[in-house]
């Protein structure tokens, strides 16, 4: 075992996606002398570019695809092979690829990802969405598509449903009202406009100020069951998503809905079914029919599963003794470290287990991806120096910042007042078509926000969040449009 691990490399990544790309930029750049090893299964990784930090814990940034070259010829410490990690044996400090190949390792980081949770995975007409792969794959068949069924209420769903046209879409959520996942019902009221709206591709929100008050509430081709990195921020654009129908957006919504089974054709005939075309969407023959678990059935093209990821903790879980979470991810401290010594993981394969700040709780987004990798890099050299070091700032608070429905969308802290149960109160503001406010507050402190649209008011509201002011005396006019808070709370 000595010779082995004088052999070994000091550092291994298992992942080309933001978490384990942001992970080995990190290591070298602190460690240059060192030789780091990534192995990644797809032949493309994701790199972070155009990074901007907006505040003290909102950050923005483009996502872009590139061969997996490129990550040594920017850190020319770091080995790249692109393979499948195949077995782990953590007693041995040993990763076994797809050839056989074996690599030991001094310390190691698993950022395998997620693997999509596609509903009747083996059929021909349900398509899963989630890495680049299969939105190509989704493009080529939604090109010939009339009609497509959207399965899923989350970021990926949201954003697909906005930006298909020429296609007819039924969307079926479980929930009460769209983007759930995000959003509260009234910021999804707000949205609700866009959905069978024409896009401005030119127009920006105006600025605050201008709002009137309204009161209101290249390489080899990934193997058959390997995943790319996940989508990053921005993924669907410049992307072509027109189907064969003379149509902008025609999106029906199905609420409180999943599936119940998928039939095909035949069977859809042969039970004397009935499809159940919305109002204004055209009556054909399709190839296959979503029966719903209220009772409607629609004919489709085929069908798009976007509903969401569990933790791809395969092949690493076998014969190795770490602690899961209830929702599948790899238990890990404050340092990122897992239950097995010397292996520590990071973005949606990991699940934080420890006591969060009062304001932060992890979703398995790019901006957390991005966070946990180069956080998890400093981590492991921290433990080769035999230092000691705190827990990034980063998560002090929840911040993640996107885009829907054209929207520019700000979330801050418990913005769904997660955690707070009835103990909390709501502040709201809406500008029709221009803006979404929405502050929650619990003993007169703020404990989140969400903001749509270009509110300008992402610092002042982070601020209050982080500094917890007492809020009592100012309540009223908190959202006032005539206040500039800025100044205010300066």
């Amino acid at each position: 075992m000595a010779e082995k691990m004088k052999d070994a490399f000091e550092f291994v990544i298992v992942g080309g996606g933001i978490a384990g790309v942001s992970c080995a930029e990190m290591l070298s750049s602190q460690c240059p002398d060192v030789e780091i090893l990534l192995v990644t299964a797809s032949p493309l990784i994701k790199a972070i570019t155009n990074y901007k930090k907006i505040s003290k814990t909102l950050e923005e940034f483009d996502v872009e695809e590139r061969p997996w070259m490129s990550v040594q010829q920017d850190c020319p410490n770091v080995k790249v092979i692109q393979t499948e990690v195949t077995a782990l044996d953590a007693e041995e400090h040993m990763v076994t690829v797809r050839d056989g190949q074996t690599f030991h390792y001094k310390q190691l980081c698993i950022c395998s990802g997620g693997r999509p949770k596609v509903i009747a995975k083996d059929n021909q007409y349900v398509l899963g969405i989630r890495d680049t792969q299969s939105v190509k794959e989704f493009q080529k068949h939604l090109h010939q598509a009339r009609r497509i069924l959207v399965v899923g209420n989350g970021g990926i769903a949201t954003e697909l449903v906005y930006e298909v046209q020429g296609c007819e879409v039924v969307w079926a959520i479980k929930d009460k009202s769209i983007s759930s996942a995000f959003v509260d019902a009234g910021a999804a009221e707000f949205f609700l406009p866009k959905l069978n709206s024409e896009k401005d591709e030119g127009s920006k929100p105006s600025k605050r100020l201008k709002y009137t008050s309204e009161d209101n509430n290249l390489q080899e081709e990934p193997k058959e069951e390997t995943f790319g990195g996940a989508l990053g921020p921005d993924w669907s654009a410049n992307l072509k998503m027109t189907g064969q129908q003379e149509i902008s957006h025609q999106v029906h919504v199905e609420y409180r809905v999943e599936v119940k089974v998928i039939h095909t054709a035949d069977d859809f005939v042969a039970k004397g079914m009935t499809d159940s075309t919305p109002p204004g969407f055209t009556q054909e023959q399709w190839p296959v029919y979503v029966e719903l678990t209220n009772g409607q059935v629609y004919g489709c093209d085929f069908v798009v599963s976007a509903t969401g990821v569990v933790p791809n903790t395969q092949p690493f879980i076998t014969h190795n003794q770490f602690s899961v979470a209830v929702d599948g991810g790899l238990l890990v401290t404050e340092r990122m470290e897992t239950t097995v010594p010397d292996v520590y993981a990071a973005g949606d394969v990991c699940s934080a287990n420890w006591t969060p700040s009062p304001h932060w709780m992890q979703m398995r987004l790019w901006t957390q991806a991005r966070q946990m990798g180069a956080y998890t890099a400093q981590c492991m050299v921290a433990k080769v120096r035999g230092e000691v070091i705190s827990l990034d700032f980063c998560f002090e608070m929840f911040a993640h910042v996107t885009k829907f429905f054209g929207f520019k969308v700000i979330l801050l802290g418990k913005f769904n007042a997660q955690g707070l149960e009835g103990n909390h109160e709501l502040l709201l503001r809406m500008t029709k078509g221009k803006e979404y406010i929405k502050a929650v507050l619990k003993d007169g402190t703020m404990q989140g926000a969400i903001l749509i649209g270009e509110t300008d008011l992402e610092e002042t509201f982070e601020n209050l969040i982080l500094n917890q002011i007492d809020l009592t005396p100012f309540k009223d006019d908190l959202l006032d449009p005539n206040i500039d808070l800025e100044d205010f709370f300066d």
